[in-house]
């Protein structure tokens, strides 16, 4: 399985996701920080435990 982490600002602040996702909910969550008014988010692939 593939796993994915956000990187997103907001507040002026740099932040990732402390859990790891499949692609379709990585992309659903993306839709909610963008709502919430999230900047620059990323989906970002990562090795399995990092």
């Amino acid at each position: 399985m593939v796993n994915y982490r956000l990187h997103w600002t907001e507040n002026g602040e740099r932040r990732t996701s402390a859990v790891s996702y499949g692609l379709s909910s990585a992309e659903h969550r993306k839709q909610q920080l963008e709502t919430a008014g999230a900047t620059d988010v990323e989906i970002v692939k990562v090795k399995p435990g990092e």
